[in-house]
């Protein structure tokens, strides 16, 4: 086994991801190393938080690690449908827009809230099932609340009527 170079490493972990059910960061490494890279689970958290990697609730109930394209768009396509299926519902406290997703689907949801590029967030945090979404007042957090309920409630239609 062999320490690479942190683009090469980086390289093989989306191969992975994007080859094989990986559910957590030990099953990484382990995947890691069978294909000769040794490296250490801090590295792999670093590299999965670099690389936009987040945890997803697959149809057979377990979770496992995806790829998300971060782009300008209005998170196109997957991003937006990962979006608008794991929502349940959006409400504002204050200055913080907080969100209720499936369980184990926040991440998912806050990846894809962040690849929208939206100029009323100033920071997300996501735990299992709520996503809290920080604005600078509760006038935008209001003017945010609506956009995402109507974000998530048209997603879902354009998603049904597909």
């Amino acid at each position: 086994m062999k320490k690479v170079p942190k683009k090469q490493r980086q390289s093989r972990i989306i191969r992975i991801i994007n080859e094989q059910n990986i559910e957590t960061q030990a099953d990484l490494v382990e995947a890691l190393m069978a294909s000769g890279i040794a490296v250490t689970q801090a590295t792999v958290s670093r590299d999965i938080k670099e690389l936009g990697i987040v945890k997803v609730m697959t149809g057979e109930g377990t979770q496992k690690y995806v790829t998300l394209s971060h782009s300008g768009e209005v998170a196109a396509g997957r991003m937006r449908r990962v979006f608008s299926e794991a929502v349940i519902s959006v409400n504002r406290s204050n200055a913080f827009v907080i969100m209720k997703t499936l369980p184990g689907m926040a991440q998912g949801a806050a990846s894809a809230l962040d690849s929208m590029y939206l100029d009323e967030i100033i920071g997300t945090l996501a735990g299992d099932d709520t996503i809290f979404i920080a604005t600078c007042n509760s006038e935008v957090a209001e003017k945010l609340r609506a956009k995402l309920v109507s974000l998530s409630i048209t997603d879902s239609m354009e998603t049904t009527e597909s």
